[in-house]
């Protein structure tokens, strides 16, 4: 079972993500990013009139998301990305390639990133 779980781990790092098009962020003056996700759909139109539900959320990354937001640039691998993140946050963002597979596996789950397989 290790074996498989480790396999699809490597294959997960290979991965190169983008970021969507129509997808809006802002990067303030310390570096934080935030996402603008506007809020679509029939049940958010409702909940926009009924419940006064916002138009747009923001979504504000942390430090470590927001410095792997900003290296994002739809051709570089999540195992890349890592050795770069290494070398701005070194021992303390340890164990780094599970937290990047998590960080990366949320962000596609919300369809915040495009995950490509390289070829």
């Amino acid at each position: 079972m290790k074996k498989k779980q480790q396999s699809l781990g490597e294959n997960y790092l290979t991965k190169i993500p983008s970021v969507p098009q129509e997808l809006s962020f802002s990067k303030d003056e310390t570096g934080i990013v935030t996402l603008e996700i506007e809020n679509k759909g029939v049940m958010n139109r409702i909940a926009q009139k009924l419940f006064r539900k916002p138009k747009i959320s923001y979504i504000h990354l942390d430090e470590f998301g927001s410095f792997v937001w900003q290296q994002i640039d739809g051709k570089t691998d999540i195992l890349s990305l890592g050795e770069i993140v290494k070398k701005q946050f070194g021992e303390n963002i340890e164990p780094l390639y599970p937290r990047l597979a998590k960080y990366f596996s949320i962000l596609e789950s919300y369809g915040f990133i495009i995950l490509k397989q390289t070829r």
